[in-house]
């Protein structure tokens, strides 16, 4: 596992009408009304944590996503900073870090930063790290039920993980902080290691092909032909 972690949540103005559509098809991608991560050491310190909220000036919530999170318009007003900045901070926890980045639900995340990093101008580091979801990893405990094999929510995780419910969901920064502590207990518990993350699919930008997690392997790969290539010239004279 990395060296740090970066545990990302995002809450949003609603939902991809088509998950495979280009991050430049703007009608079909929500907006990230607030964003939070947490980083954390791979032995569980945490390092940092931040938390915003992202101007609405080019979008509408939907009513049934101001239901479910509470973020309204004049709140966003009130207290939201321009998208540009609130994504820069992350690119540069990104980069700082190159951390493992874990959410719970990371696909609906994933793309959310994506389209956020596209929609601010920046290039989008997420696309070069390895990510993990918690969500994905709790389908395990379903495995003899009769419920479709979704995975737990958050809530249902921890619920099932500390004997608790969460004090408040559907907050990035508290939902952020319970992936945290639901993916470091499933790590000491033995229900996650290094060959279980390394097994999910990677996710990629709709459209693209997606082969970073082997990146590694083939650059290693590589390396080894070519000391073998040198060992080969050394061996002639």
């Amino acid at each position: 596992m990395r060296e740090y972690l970066l545990f990302v949540d995002t809450e949003t103005s609603g939902i991809p009408q088509d998950w495979n559509k280009p991050y430049s098809s703007r009608d079909n991608w929500p907006h990230i009304a607030q964003l939070a991560w947490v980083v954390y050491t791979r032995d569980g310190q945490e390092v940092k944590a931040e938390n915003h909220y992202i101007l609405s000036s080019d979008y509408d919530m939907s009513p049934a996503s101001a239901t479910i999170h509470g973020i309204t318009p004049e709140f966003l007003r009130e207290h939201g900073k321009p998208r540009h900045e609130v994504m820069r901070r992350l690119y540069d926890d990104l980069l700082q870090y190159q951390p493992l980045v874990v959410a719970h639900f990371m696909q609906l995340d994933y793309h959310m930063m994506g389209v956020g990093f596209y929609r601010a101008g920046l290039d989008n580091p997420v696309s070069e790290l390895p990510t993990f979801c918690t969500m994905l990893t709790s389908a395990r405990f379903l495995q003899y039920s009769t419920q479709p094999k979704r995975g737990l929510r958050l809530n249902e995780l921890h619920q099932r993980l500390f004997g608790e419910p969460m004090a408040r969901e559907h907050d990035a920064l508290t939902d952020a902080y319970a992936t945290a502590r639901c993916f470091f207990a499933l790590w000491q518990r033995g229900d996650i290691d290094e060959q279980i993350i390394m097994a999910q699919r990677p996710l990629g930008e709709p459209g693209k092909t997606v082969s970073r997690r082997w990146r590694p392997s083939l650059t290693h790969f590589i390396v080894v032909l070519a000391l073998a290539a040198l060992v080969a010239l050394l061996l002639l004279f």
